[in-house]
């Protein structure tokens, strides 16, 4: 019998210009119940994870990680079906960020049905388009310790600003996730944005 664990949720990407790249998870239903985590890697590379101590150790035994900070992770967004910003504050990190239109892509995917769009078959598929077509982007990959593990995207948002600060530091205005970060078999798409996702660990 297969071990599965789902994810149901949204991953915010961003970067900025001072080199410093954050990828921001809420999680609404996870075997952990809700939760949010964050990682963040600075323009030297350093890596750090930022998550509630009952997901911390699942989250770095499943990516890479310099530096691990245990911490309550707080996510806020506007009301609304689609809210027009979210806050969030994970230990040092402090972000608001705005959030604009569906993208292309975004309405792209709105079009795939539900079932098929978060079957994990559907990212194995999907993967060599997403290889061209998004610099450092992959639909599935390992997670560690002979697990595998699939992304599977229902709706993308685009950003259109950020304010994000690190123990009191501004890290500057919002720029493109370049380089990809390196948590994991892939990163964030290059244009900040926010993205619906399930993502399934098996194994």
């Amino acid at each position: 019998m297969v071990d599965e664990q789902r994810f149901r949720g949204q991953i915010l990407g961003c970067g900025t210009t001072s080199g410093t790249r954050v990828v921001l998870g809420h999680w609404w239903e996870s075997p952990f119940g809700p939760f949010a985590d964050a990682m963040v890697e600075d323009a030297a590379g350093h890596r750090v994870l930022v998550a509630p101590p009952q997901v911390a150790d699942f989250v770095s035994t499943t990516y890479r990680f310099d530096e691990v900070v245990q911490t309550p992770v707080s996510v806020r967004t506007g009301t609304g079906r689609a809210p027009d910003h979210l806050e969030a504050e994970a230990g040092p990190l402090r972000l608001r960020a705005a959030v604009g239109r569906r993208t292309a892509l975004g309405r792209l995917l709105r079009l795939v049905p539900a079932r098929l769009a978060v079957a994990p078959t559907f990212a194995l598929l999907t993967d060599p388009v997403a290889r061209v077509l998004l610099d450092g982007v992959r639909t599935r990959g390992s997670a560690g310790n002979g697990r595998h593990e699939t992304y599977s995207a229902t709706d993308v948002r685009a950003l259109t600003g950020v304010r994000v600060s690190w123990a009191g530091r501004d890290l500057g205005a919002l720029a493109d996730v370049d380089p990809p970060v390196r948590f994991g078999f892939g990163s964030t798409p290059r244009r900040p944005s926010l993205t619906q996702v399930v993502t399934t660990v098996r194994g």
